[in-house]
């Protein structure tokens, strides 16, 4: 599998099961019997940043001096 591959089916189970990004490639790789921790190469760009949007969002990461503009 490669990483558009993973991103996709990672989008998919978003969508489904109504999870954030993180809750969906733990809940992914518990079903395909998947170390967590074997997937990092498979996480592309688009998905680290939509991770990193949530994180940041969930205060577990501190935005950048700044700020980010309201869409």
């Amino acid at each position: 599998m490669n990483s558009k591959e993973f991103s996709l089916k990672i989008e998919s189970v978003v969508k489904v099961k109504r999870v954030s990004y993180m809750d969906a490639i733990i809940d992914y790789c518990k079903e395909m019997d998947i170390d967590v921790a074997t997937v990092k190469a498979m996480v592309n760009k688009s998905l680290k940043e939509k991770i990193k949007h949530e994180a940041v969002n969930l205060k577990m990461l501190k935005e950048k001096k700044g700020g980010t503009l309201p869409v």
